[in-house]
């Protein structure tokens, strides 16, 4: 026995038993049923890069059926079935035995090539330093921290197995962990905020370019080219409740972002027609604050090339915890929130039923398991276990 190996059978059992600990928490579940039948659901999914078709396979069929190829974690996506028993992979599956037509529902994105980012890169965990992040509403992307102009690019480092790897689970306390290997801390931390949502998702919902660089919706932003990125999260003061009453903004319409002007008290109003005041107060009030003139002339800037703003961005947002609580739900701005109901509520996430067998030792197991044979198997089983035992002890050994 090795001088680093166990000194005796008491803590070669302990070691053993630390190791079926360690298994217990890092496998948990049971893979014995691909999620095939459920249909499209939000799951896990993972990229089999030694098939040769680039499918998405669930997790228990990335334990069950493709155990020994090289496999990179795609995290969680909406909407999207196993590939696993289709015939886009000629692998068979273990678990689903029937074979499927290929699945005509699923979405495959660059990160089914091993390209992240709008870098296109492709990911390696031993030679990547930064931290990446996932974009809450399309799930389709996983973002670098300089992409997302949040700091510099670093250089990659050199593989070395010697070297951590920045996405061990044992280095971070959460999933987007700021820890990115040493380097200095981004301009937006994870502690800072709680989901991303990418500059292409922005786009396409009113409520969020509504919403961007108020309080709680962070932005990056730099003035001119030349500027260093900053954060851009404006904390509005008090407003009168006419402040609130703007309608949301339409982003089809290129005039809002330009004219559009917290309105207050004034003699022009008291001009105006009474039916055009009834019509706004009869509906509910609405609370979003007030627009962020910087961010919509980004957004405004990015279709229209205009050269009237100096600011610069790329239209990402950065919410903060609690940021589903703090929407307003007016009339105006409900149908918005509604048409992505990520922003209103938390998603679940399948995920395997948990192992029975997790985390039981090896005499545990040895009892479950002939507690399932026939009586005259387990009868066979322990007479030849006492065979074993007798002449194990029988001979000399280190261990003891």
């Amino acid at each position: 026995m090795s001088p680093s190996g166990p000194s005796s059978l008491n803590d070669l059992i302990a070691s053993h038993d630390a190791l079926l600990r360690e298994a217990a928490l890092a496998l948990p579940h049971e893979f014995s049923r691909c999620t095939f039948s459920m249909g499209p659901i939000r799951q896990a999914i993972y990229l089999c890069l030694t098939c040769a078709t680039p499918r998405g396979i669930c997790s228990s069929c990335s334990i069950a059926c493709h155990t020994d190829h090289e496999q990179v974690e795609l995290f969680p996506k909406r909407h999207f079935r196993c590939d696993c028993p289709t015939a886009a992979i000629p692998h068979s599956c273990t678990l689903h035995t029937n074979p499927e037509e290929e699945n005509g529902v699923n979405h495959y994105g660059q990160n089914f090539r091993n390209l992240f980012c709008r870098c296109a890169r492709p990911y390696d965990h031993k030679t990547e330093l930064e931290t990446m992040i996932q974009c809450l509403a399309c799930e389709v992307d996983w973002f670098h921290e300089s992409c997302l102009n949040l700091r510099e690019r670093p250089p990659p480092r050199e593989s070395s197995p010697d070297l951590p790897d920045p996405y061990d689970a044992t280095t971070h306390e959460d999933d987007h962990s700021d820890a990115s290997s040493g380097l200095p801390p981004p301009l937006v931390s994870a502690d800072d905020y709680d989901s991303f949502v990418c500059a292409a998702c922005v786009s396409k919902a009113p409520i969020l370019r509504r919403y961007a660089g108020t309080k709680g919706v962070i932005m990056v932003v730099r003035d001119g080219e030349r500027g260093s990125w900053r954060r851009l999260e404006e904390v509005s003061p008090g407003k009168s409740q006419e402040s609130f009453d703007e309608p949301l903004l339409d982003v089809a319409d290129s005039r809002s972002v330009t004219i559009k002007r917290p309105r207050s008290r004034s003699s022009s109003q008291d001009d105006e027609p009474e039916l055009k005041r009834t019509r706004t107060s009869a509906s509910s009030p609405c609370l979003a604050p007030a627009v962020n003139r910087i961010a919509q002339a980004i957004f405004e800037n990015q279709p229209s090339g205009l050269e009237n703003s100096t600011f610069d961005g790329a239209g990402d947002i950065f919410l903060t915890e609690g940021f589903r609580q703090r929407w307003c739900r007016c009339e105006r701005c409900l149908p918005s929130l509604q048409a992505h109901p990520y922003l209103l509520e938390e998603e679940d996430t399948y995920e395997p039923p948990e192992d029975p067998d997790s985390g039981l030792s090896f005499e545990e197991l040895g009892v479950r398991a002939l507690e399932r044979l026939p009586r005259d198997r387990a009868l066979d089983g322990i007479h030849a276990f006492n065979d074993m035992r007798y002449s194990f002890w029988l001979q000399p050994s280190s261990l003891l």
